[in-house]
């Protein structure tokens, strides 16, 4: 069985995509546990997809020089994960575009297309729902990993075959003593001007959360979730001037890839996280996990598996003062333990579905 994973991989400096390809091939290897996995990535291309641009995945379509649809037949099973959440024109038309096209080749190369547990929508363009509903109706098995997302596909024209949730619950968790306390991520994205929050707002939010959990006697480890690279959005500049500027007597932790991540989350009594994925790997290890959302993404997953600890940096009036009231909760850890239970649940007709496919 050779699968090729679309859109996410194992290597990638963010760690929330690692866990997208890492949580996919645990998936499908609980079908099929001799798979032989291929992921494609914009950071990891072969000659034979020229992902780049649209006109160069068009010209090789209809040219043919370097074998693009004999190496997307030479697989037998497509899962499209669009990243996770860019199965949606909120990036802008350029980006859904190319993914579309890849799945629409993969299709027509004959290969079943599955797109994999994802957030689907919003589509606020006309051109963007009509894209949307073309990669909808062509897919051989869609699966959402929300409730909204299921609505935004109905919307178009196709229910999800499957609600279901994010794949990181796949991946094992790790065993490891409770050393730390609590753990904030500091996400680069945020902290710089960006189009999702204000970010002076974000930079006075997590100097005035670090005073309060200074004051309630916390010990606080700071954590990047995106690692050096090209993208200029890393955790890691964010997190050396909050460490310089409000937290110098924090631990720092880079993690060397997504074990390690996963190992330091796991070693926490509660993560407080910009990035989603960050959260995510936090409760799929059984800890507690606040997390600070920014796009739409965050709430309708989380609350699908009963976990309503969220604080929204765009409707909130004091985020810092609502994530102190979050920790103060004593249901945090019980429903941390509930909703990885749930997860699991549903991650079982995940993988029932895909049995069905190919």
């Amino acid at each position: 069985m050779r699968v090729l994973v679309l859109w996410a991989d194992d290597a990638s400096p963010n760690l929330g995509v690692r866990a997208l390809g890492s949580g996919t091939a645990e998936l499908v290897r609980r079908v099929w546990p001799d798979a032989e996995i291929t992921f494609q990535n914009y950071g990891r291309r072969v000659p034979q997809l020229p992902i780049g641009r649209v006109r160069s995945l068009v010209k090789e379509r209809v040219v043919g020089s370097a074998g693009m649809q004999k190496w997307l037949a030479g697989f037998d099973l497509v899962i499209d994960t669009r990243s996770g959440d860019s199965f949606a024109d909120i990036y802008g038309t350029r980006r859904l575009v190319v993914m579309s096209a890849v799945a629409e080749f993969a299709t027509q190369a004959g290969v079943p297309v599955v797109l994999g547990p994802q957030t689907i929508g919003p589509f606020d363009s006309r051109s963007g729902r009509a894209i949307g509903r073309h990669s909808l109706r062509r897919s051989a098995l869609v699966m959402a990993r929300d409730s909204a997302s299921a609505g935004h596909a109905g919307e178009l024209g196709r229910l999800p075959d499957v609600l279901t949730t994010d794949v990181v619950f796949a991946l094992p968790r790790p065993d490891v003593p409770k050393s730390r306390d609590v753990v904030l991520n500091v996400s680069g994205l945020l902290w710089f001007d960006n189009p999702h929050v204000d970010a002076a707002s974000y930079r006075d939010t997590l100097g005035r959360l670090y005073r309060s959990l200074q004051a309630d006697g916390r010990e606080v480890t700071l954590l990047a979730h995106v690692l050096d690279s090209d993208n200029p959005d890393s955790d890691i500049a964010a997190i050396r001037e909050f460490s310089t500027t409000v937290a110098p007597d924090a631990e720092i932790v880079i993690p060397t890839g997504l074990d390690d991540v996963r190992t330091t989350v796991a070693s926490a009594s509660v993560v407080i996280g910009s990035r989603m994925h960050a959260c995510l790997n936090a409760l799929s290890v059984g800890t507690p996990a606040i997390p600070l959302a920014y796009s739409r993404k965050f709430t309708p997953l989380l609350a699908d598996l009963g976990w309503r600890h969220t604080v929204d940096l765009r409707t909130s009036d004091d985020p810092a003062a609502d994530v102190m009231r979050e920790l103060a909760s004593p249901d945090l850890q019980r429903d941390a333990d509930a909703a990885v239970e749930r997860a699991h649940e549903t991650l079982g007709a995940a993988e029932r579905a895909l049995r069905e496919v190919a």
